[in-house]
């Protein structure tokens, strides 16, 4: 489904299929700050799930990374985690740029030298992360298949393509972005949007627990709420 023809915010990179040849196991950095996590149980001729994972304002890819890599060894993840240009992402600076462009370079780096499963891309990210992972992934919903969002505090697509299935999560003792003002606004919006949402709501603060972590990665690789 396309409801909006606007090219704003749009991620060009796309999995190619099987990569040919052999590619590094492990943890690596990457060029302009960011990690890729890719898992040893990964095998060219078995695609695998990615998800792109987005810190919080004046964290780094570090904290992205740690939303869920204790999970990605025994879910055979790949994962994506990248710092943004700024002390947040771009859209919320004043405008989708780029980060934008960022993330289509690294995206196109590991589609080329791995094999992603196409039916399970996932964006990410948690606090102002999680908010851009709502935007950028309702945005680009013909290559991300699902969107995890933990305490977001808002979302502001720039388009809507696709149907990605959504998970939201938000501890009921957020002072920071409290969650009458976030999450249940921003769920029931989802929801009347025919977005498939899973939501949890923790007793916590601002914060996303283990077992957050566990459910939405058990979430992205079976396909179960």
């Amino acid at each position: 489904m396309v409801e909006d023809g606007n090219t704003e915010g749009r991620l060009r990179a796309r999995p190619v299929g099987v990569s040919a040849g052999a590619a590094p196991i492990g943890l690596r950095t990457l060029g302009r700050g960011g990690y890729l996590y890719v898992p040893a149980s990964y095998r060219s001729e078995r695609p695998a799930p990615l998800a792109v994972l987005l810190h919080g304002a004046d964290e780094d890819a570090r904290d992205g990374l740690a939303l869920l890599r204790a999970h990605a060894d025994e879910a055979g993840l790949i994962l994506l985690a990248l710092d943004s240009r700024g002390p947040t992402w771009d859209f919320i600076r004043g405008g989708y740029g780029p980060d934008v462009a960022a993330i289509d370079r690294a995206l196109e780096e590991v589609f080329s030298s791995y094999a992603v499963d196409p039916s399970r891309v996932a964006v990410g990210g948690y606090s102002d992360g999680a908010s851009y992972a709502l935007s950028l992934g309702i945005t680009n919903g013909d290559l991300f298949t699902h969107v995890m969002a933990f305490s977001p505090g808002f979302m502001a697509p720039a388009g809507r393509t696709g149907l990605p299935r959504i998970f939201v999560s938000h501890g009921t003792r957020d002072g920071w972005l409290p969650i009458e003002r976030c999450s249940r606004r921003v769920v029931p919006q989802l929801q009347r949007a025919s977005y498939d949402v899973t939501y949890r709501e923790f007793d916590g603060p601002h914060v996303v627990p283990p077992m957050i972590g566990r459910e939405a990665t058990d979430w992205l690789n079976t396909g179960q709420d």
